[in-house]
């Protein structure tokens, strides 16, 4: 069974965390809600979450996906956690499947994983993108290797299926998002 771990910080957006987790889990992902706070992580919305672990007990070969949602100031907490950015460079050294969307592919940026790929970030902050020495897409999902990045809140889903493929396979992953109505909403 495939494992992702998706790290949530203070100031997380609700949506990108949780829809993703829900999809994951939808798609018999084992998939662990890391929190950088130990008791409950707080979103950017006001709604506390109680994590499955905390960030200090995840090790890297456990999972085969890490996964960062957006939201302020959740990404800035994310980028100033230093833990997180080891995570992060470590996955991508064992070749893991690293995961961001809206603000969130900034922080893979600072951790200088993006250099030479295609991603896509929230508008406003494709410049810390570019320069970071990757190639800014304009597109809803952008996969490139082991990096998937997603635009923002309303992209939750389209970027949870994706993972879903990715990790579950193209057959489970679709019949994931027909049970959860895609065609009605995306066509």
């Amino acid at each position: 069974m495939k494992r992702a771990v998706v790290i949530l910080a203070n100031g997380f957006e609700e949506i990108e965390a949780l829809s993703v987790v829900d999809i994951l889990r939808r798609s018999n992902i084992q998939t662990d809600i890391a929190g950088t706070e130990k008791n409950f992580v707080e979103s950017s919305h006001g709604i506390k979450v109680i994590p499955d672990k905390y960030l200090d007990e995840i090790n890297v070969d456990d999972y085969d996906a890490i996964i960062l949602p957006g939201g302020s100031p959740g990404y800035i907490n994310l980028k100033n956690n230093k833990k997180v950015l080891d995570l992060i460079r470590l996955a991508n050294e064992k070749g893991k499947l690293i995961a961001a969307i809206c603000a969130a592919p900034t922080v893979l940026a600072h951790a200088g994983i993006l250099k030479g790929k295609k991603a896509t970030v929230y508008p406003g902050m494709e410049d810390q993108i570019k320069d970071s020495g990757a190639e800014f897409l304009d597109d809803l999902v952008v996969v490139d290797g082991n990096i998937v990045t997603s635009r923002g809140p309303s992209t939750a889903l389209l970027f949870g299926w994706k993972l879903s493929e990715i990790l579950a396979g193209k057959a489970t992953a679709d019949e994931v998002a027909k049970r959860m109505l895609r065609d009605l909403v995306f066509g």
